[in-house]
């Protein structure tokens, strides 16, 4: 199983030049220096010193150059990055260049606000359908979506190509929906249910727990507030 919670060596990232894996940490930040380049290219921005860029995606010009070495761009001395070309780049290692079709189960607040955000289809995703059990949702719209059945999952799932799913699900049924979706064969699964999942290796879960991150900026809130703590 690759999970959020595994250790950082067991998830799979992107493979970066020469076809080695890029590290976690750096997965993570590339995603950041893609927003700041897609920003720079609404701008009419055509080239971005490394300064500029690590100002912009809030990390240090040795951070962003050591984690652009993993897909192969070192810019140019004097000149910085080609924006566009870069943002190709990072897109391409990321993996989005590829055609992502999205599934969301779960058709209550958190489901609806997915499928309604508008940002999935500018970053390369595009929602395809929308599920929920409740029959007195089935049937409803969600933006340009109409909510299907869950009974329909493994039928919805191929017909529309699904290659990613996203469970906003409760705790009590997250698992044997993910178990669904698994054998379903989607490979690629985002957790938002308040639950630890199990699936079989080649599956990778990722899992985002809200409360957990809000405990942990209780923590940090905490600590700014009592100055002096040892760490």
């Amino acid at each position: 199983m690759t999970s959020l919670d595994s250790p950082p060596q067991a998830l799979p990232g992107p493979t970066g030049a020469a076809g080695k894996q890029i590290p976690p940490a750096a997965v993570a930040r590339l995603t950041i220096y893609l927003r700041a380049l897609n920003s720079l290219l609404a701008d009419g921005t055509e080239r971005v010193s490394s300064e500029s860029l690590a100002e912009l995606s809030g990390v240090s010009s040795s951070t962003l150059r050591k984690d652009l070495s993993h897909v192969g761009s070192y810019g140019t001395r004097g000149v910085g990055y080609e924006v566009q070309y870069l943002s190709r780049h990072i897109a391409a290692a990321l993996g989005l260049t590829h055609d992502w079709k999205v599934a969301i189960v779960g058709a209550g607040n958190l489901g609806k606000a997915l499928a309604r955000y508008g940002g999935f289809e500018s970053r390369g995703f595009d929602v395809v359908a929308i599920f929920d059990a409740d029959q007195m949702v089935v049937g409803n719209e969600v933006g340009w979506l109409r909510v299907s059945d869950v009974a329909d999952l493994e039928t919805v799932l191929e017909r529309t190509g699904t290659n990613m799913v996203v469970l906003a699900l409760p705790a009590a049924v997250a698992q044997s929906v993910c178990d669904r979706v698994v054998s379903a064969g989607v490979r690629s699964i985002l957790s938002f249910a308040p639950v630890m999942l199990q699936v079989p290796d080649g599956v990778t879960l990722r899992k985002v727990d809200m409360a957990t991150e809000l405990q942990i900026l209780a923590y940090h809130a905490q600590r700014a507030q009592t100055p002096g703590q040892p760490e």
